[in-house]
């Protein structure tokens, strides 16, 4: 058994739709599960919706569901003469809310509209590939993940939902080859719609090829593979064939947009080789991410744009010492902040955060009752593993070191022009 994971470029056009035909045709002897994201920019429509839902203005909300409502109706009759009957119902599942009146946390709706995104893709694709001639079975991926309520970022309680898997979806392979569900969504015991945070299809996916025991995953993108920088900032990044997993973890820990580390876990327990492959492409090899060690990497290229750098530093000249540094991780996890870099002296400490102003001015508010505050804004945080001295220089050239630190792998350099 094969897991397929198609991202929300894949499937933003009928075009991409009908692309993703020919991809599968290959696979037509195969057992697959083939995940599906939200269609492109669809995701960011319902946030918006959710937003002005939220603001009690209900006739603008519809409105903008409705743009969302005819986007998908133009590209499934693009696909298919015969009514999907499902999408009248996920529209309906919407707009019923639509019409109520807030009395919920954001997060709530959020979940509860933004799910769709999911839903109706994938009774598109599924319509149209039945259609066409490739047999598959749809599946709501909300009787089958379980989640707390943790609405927009939800933790899957993993022994029901494999219970489920096991359950549900094996057995269908005993009829047909081809499963087709939705990734980042699930619900909860209550049959409330919750969604699984960044990354959240990946991880439907990897969750889904480890409880299956899948030969493989496949992640299809727009892109060839894995680079070793952001071809958007570097015009010479390089495509790299293969990772290990540990590699990957660090990467996405250092903030670069590959795999998210929760995506790598399942895969990882189970020995199961992530693919990383380019839809616009397939015929190219892409990227392997596997339990192998892979030597020789070019240096791999990290780029945060928008740092702060926050120095805290005793009020009384003491020592930072264990209770404080209690305290300061305490309002890190209250305010839901990850520094990406931190440095302890003996009266002072340095974090290097995200530029986010509310979270910020709250953590400099709250460090103020222990700590003397300064801020330093519109930094650049370089992060350089596999580095040399001549990457080094190219990239810090003409800058600034504000705070670096340096291991053997990994090089970090705070950076102003």
């Amino acid at each position: 058994m094969k897991v397929f994971k198609f991202g929300g470029a894949s499937i933003n056009t009928a075009e991409r739709i009908k692309n993703i035909r020919t991809i599968l045709n290959s696979y037509t002897q195969e057992k697959i599960v083939v995940v599906i994201s939200a269609m492109g920019k669809i995701t960011n429509a319902l946030e918006k919706v959710v937003a002005t839902f939220y603001e009690n203005k209900n006739d603008e909300a519809l409105q903008l569901f409705e743009k969302i409502k005819q986007d998908h109706l133009i590209i499934a009759n693009k696909l298919t003469d015969k009514p999907i009957n499902q999408l009248t119902d996920f529209f309906t599942e919407v707009e019923w809310l639509l019409h109520d009146k807030p009395v919920k946390d954001f997060s709530y709706y959020y979940d509860q509209v933004v799910c769709a995104g999911e839903l109706l893709s994938s009774s598109i694709v599924s319509a149209f590939l039945n259609e066409e001639g490739i047999k598959n079975i749809w599946i709501d991926v909300r009787d089958i993940i379980r989640t707390d309520d943790n609405f927009r970022d939800a933790n899957v309680d993993i022994d029901f939902t494999q219970n489920k898997i096991q359950e549900v979806i094996l057995p269908i392979f005993n009829t047909t080859n081809m499963v087709i569900t939705q990734g980042f969504i699930g619900s909860t015991d209550e049959n409330e719609s919750t969604t699984l945070g960044r990354e959240g299809s990946d991880y439907t996916a990897a969750l889904f090829a480890n409880m299956i025991d899948a030969e493989s995953l496949t992640i299809w993108k727009d892109v060839e593979g894995v680079m070793n920088a952001d071809p958007k900032e570097f015009n010479d990044a390089k495509f790299i064939n293969a990772l290990s997993y540990d590699e990957v973890i660090e990467m996405a820990y250092y903030g670069a947009q590959v795999i998210h580390p929760k995506t790598i876990k399942p895969l990882q327990n189970k020995n199961i080789p992530l693919h990383v492959r380019c839809f616009l492409n397939p015929a190219s090899g892409g990227t392997i991410i596997s339990n192998k060690y892979v030597q020789h990497l070019p240096p791999i290229v990290v780029l945060k744009q928008n740092q702060v750098l926050i120095n805290l530093s005793s009020k009384d000249f003491s020592f930072v010492g264990e209770k404080p540094m209690v305290r300061l991780y305490e309002i890190f996890a209250e305010l839901k902040i990850k520094p990406n870099l931190t440095q302890n002296a003996a009266i002072s400490i340095l974090i290097c955060i995200d530029d986010l102003q509310e979270k910020i001015e709250k953590l400099a508010l709250m460090a103020s009752e222990i700590f003397d505050v300064q801020l330093e804004k519109n930094l650049t945080l370089l992060t350089i593993r596999h580095y040399n001295p001549e990457i080094i220089n190219k990239l810090s050239k003409d800058k600034t070191i504000v705070l670096e630190q340096k291991t053997k792998d990994t090089i970090q350099m705070l950076m102003k022009n």
